[in-house]
């Protein structure tokens, strides 16, 4: 008889906390944290909500393959430069099924890296096995410390730099300050430290950016020029399939992106995608890019121009390419 009801007890206890599982509706889980925010580069930063959904925007595509597969280290960095180019081509690169990329900028090699590799990794996209990491952040090409520690994490990375006429890039970086800042001196006050004497301010990054010799001198004492390609700003927008051909082959990666993604918005100046990664739907960069220059006094520009000049034709000499500046 005791027997009879321990069994008894002991099978109630197991089918009635089941009964009483099920009868009582399990508490709310917590929504998960957002992810930390991660600061933008002035001139290149992504949104707080394209930052939130960062790496992928949460496409059905995207879905699927952050389901599955291994955080990786980045295979291949565009490392620069500012006001270039380099949303543009990370957006047009993101539509081939073999990149994986963040979608905002980790900053992780100039204002994070006290932080490890191991948080780097951890901001990376899954990747499948034949699949590429990529990230973007302009501002290391200017970093003195980033090359070094690129290397270190990898010697093998692929470097992108997107270049364009460093005078007209000098203009947008101000265009885009100015957005902000409607109060900042002119640009010819910024550009001189004595407009008498016609010198030049290079301590103003705007200037300083677009000399692009001075900081490739950098790169190379870790990297060969082999590994570092560099795309034309100029014909990412006349001729955007043609340099995505370039970028896919440096990659090592079929030619899937060709002129049948792309149109050209004559509103806003440049090409836009077709079909955005994992949709279905056209897509052009944000209102925050293609801004209308100011009118800038034309001495200055031509002063620009013969400043930069020796620094053009050096780079030409150091890349193997003329990208026609002058």
């Amino acid at each position: 008889m005791l027997f009879l009801w321990l069994y008894m007890f002991y099978s109630c206890a197991g089918s009635c906390a089941g009964l009483a599982a099920r009868g009582s509706p399990a508490p709310p889980r917590a929504a998960p944290p957002l992810p930390p925010l991660l600061p933008g580069e002035p001139g290149e930063e992504s949104s707080l909500e394209e930052q939130r959904a960062a790496p992928d925007a949460g496409s059905p595509i995207s879905s699927f393959f952050n389901g599955s597969g291994t955080k990786r280290l980045p295979q291949a960095i565009i490392i620069g430069v500012k006001k270039g180019g380099t949303r543009a081509l990370l957006e047009f690169l993101r539509v081939h099924p073999d990149v994986r990329a963040v979608g905002a900028e980790p900053h992780f090699f100039d204002r994070n890296y006290e932080r490890g590799l191991a948080w780097y990794r951890d901001l990376m996209p899954k990747t499948l096995e034949g699949q590429i990491t990529m990230e973007k952040t302009p501002s290391y090409f200017v970093t003195k410390e980033a090359p070094a520690r690129i290397s270190s994490m990898s010697k093998g990375t692929k470097l992108i730099v997107v270049v364009r006429d460093p005078v007209t890039r000098a203009i947008s970086d101000y265009t885009q300050t100015l957005s902000k800042k409607p109060d900042i001196p002119t640009f010819e006050s910024l550009t001189f430290k004595n407009r008498t004497t016609g010198l030049i301010d290079t301590s103003w990054s705007a200037i300083q950016i677009g000399i692009y010799a001075k900081h490739l001198e950098n790169w190379l004492l870790y990297f060969p020029i082999g590994q570092i390609l560099f795309v034309s700003g100029e014909r990412l927008i006349s001729d955007p399939a043609g340099e995505l051909g370039r970028v896919q082959d440096f990659l090592g990666l079929k030619r899937i992106i060709t002129d049948k993604h792309f149109y050209f918005n004559k509103t806003k100046g440049f090409p836009c995608l077709k079909k955005a990664e994992g949709s279905s739907k056209p897509h052009c960069l944000g209102k925050t890019k293609g801004r209308t220059h100011p009118d800038i006094d034309q001495e200055v520009v031509q002063r620009l121009r013969d400043f930069y000049r020796p620094f053009n034709m050096k780079f030409y000499q150091m890349t193997g390419q003329d990208f026609g500046w002058d």
